[in-house]
């Protein structure tokens, strides 16, 4: 399958596609190493920077800048392809794949359940949780304004993710899982990477290394 479409109706098929490889399952076993993962965009140049950064036992160990030509214009819906290259060549760059992918954006919380997350995590098989700070599709009940109180995210009958306040009185995020993940440990694994910041630490330093 090419992965990398010339078309907006070809981007479809291909999502369209992916999204049934997606598995919303818990597949187990210890998460060690964590990689933050997000993306900046210059559009004098047309170039996308991933940055990346890996936690080991939620301490900082490394960290990934990667830069490409942006293949795919900007559409709402369709933002996985102007990101994934990149993402995909400084994953490249690492020694070992990392136990998780956390990455800035939509797992399955996106109007074909193909999100960013999700569909670098089918394409590298690698278990992945969408931590995104605005909502794409779906409705839900406002939490409460403590850090921790949460409610399900709903797209046409479906639970697609969860918003959970990160911390007290600060607009919630957004978790889904990606692939190789349920709601359930996809919220939990985010909840153990909080300290003083509204995002998770991974999510928070890729964040913060993205920008031009």
């Amino acid at each position: 399958m090419q992965f990398f479409p010339a078309t907006i109706p070809e981007a479809i098929r291909i999502q369209q596609e992916l999204r049934d490889r997606v598995m919303i399952v818990d597949v187990g076993g210890a998460v060690c190493t964590v990689a933050g993962i997000d993306v900046g965009y210059d559009p004098a140049r047309n170039i996308s920077k991933a940055a990346l950064v890996l936690f080991e036992n939620h301490v900082l160990v490394e960290s990934v800048i990667a830069f490409e030509r942006t293949p795919f214009p900007y559409v709402s819906g369709l933002l996985s392809f102007r990101e994934v290259p990149v993402i995909l060549r400084a994953l490249s760059c690492l020694k070992r794949p990392p136990d998780l992918l956390m990455v800035d954006g939509h797992g399955i919380a996106h109007p074909r359940r193909l999100g960013i997350a999700a569909h670098v995590g089918v394409l590298t098989d690698l278990p992945s949780i969408g931590v995104a700070k605005k909502k794409l599709c779906g409705h839900f009940m406002m939490p409460g304004l403590e850090k921790g109180a949460r409610s399900d995210l709903i797209h046409r009958g479906e639970k697609i993710g969860t918003v959970l306040r990160s911390k007290t009185n600060v607009a919630p995020l957004f978790i889904s899982p990606g692939h190789r993940m349920t709601h359930t440990r996809a919220v939990a694994l985010v909840e153990s990477y909080l300290t003083r910041t509204r995002l998770p630490d991974p999510t928070h330093w890729a964040d913060r290394l993205s920008k031009f």
